[in-house]
């Protein structure tokens, strides 16, 4: 061996593809907000559409693991849906700072923004879109095979961002309904948005 190639760094081999991978994001169920901005309140679910639960469950693959985000309304749901959740704190809604519990008919105004600039905007002490996604996506990445994720409606805008970018925040995301996501050799392709039992 020359002296050079002594010196010369082997290339280090390339970053291996994360798993393959399908997400099975739900929002919990109606929420009992009293027609205020819930966002990082732990408020509580309504679960009486009892056969719009036996419908979903049935389109779920049940052997699956189950993250759920902490929030009250998220756990209790994944449990109607005969889940086990495991906690996953990084999956709470979008913090709203000063405008948490506020009614809606009172939420400031911020005019019509362009996506980038409404995906960039901070509530006063709270958190942008694009905060909430960079808290919500590393742990949606940790995913391997089927995982079902009980969560909120800007946890399942976060993962659409991966395919949609900014324009995920014009999806609908409905109370009990299903959005599916998969990643083939590293690449995320939506499947189903705003699927309803």
């Amino acid at each position: 061996m020359t002296p050079d190639a002594a010196r010369t760094p082997a290339t280090p081999p390339p970053d291996p593809l994360p798993a393959d991978a399908r997400l099975w994001l739900i929002r919990h169920a109606p929420q009992i907000h009293g027609g205020r901005l819930a966002g990082r309140r732990d408020v509580a679910a309504d679960l009486s559409d009892g056969a719009a639960l036996t419908r979903l469950r049935a389109a779920l693959p049940l052997a699956a693991p189950c993250w759920t985000s902490p929030a009250r309304r998220c756990l209790t749901t994944a449990r109607a849906l005969g889940l086990a959740p495991r906690l996953q704190p990084l999956l709470w809604e979008q913090d709203f700072g000063a405008w948490e519990g506020i009614p809606f008919q009172d939420l400031p105004d911020i005019g019509r923004l362009p996506l980038p600039e409404l995906a960039a905007h901070r509530p006063p002490g709270g958190e942008s879109f694009h905060d909430m996604a960079a808290r919500v996506q590393p742990q949606l990445a940790r995913a391997s095979g089927e995982v079902i994720v009980t969560a909120h409606a800007g946890t399942v805008r976060a993962a659409l961002a991966w395919v949609a970018g900014d324009a995920a925040l014009g999806f609908a995301v409905a109370p009990l309904s299903l959005t599916i996501l998969r990643r083939d050799h590293g690449i995320w392709s939506v499947e189903a948005v705003n699927r309803l039992p």
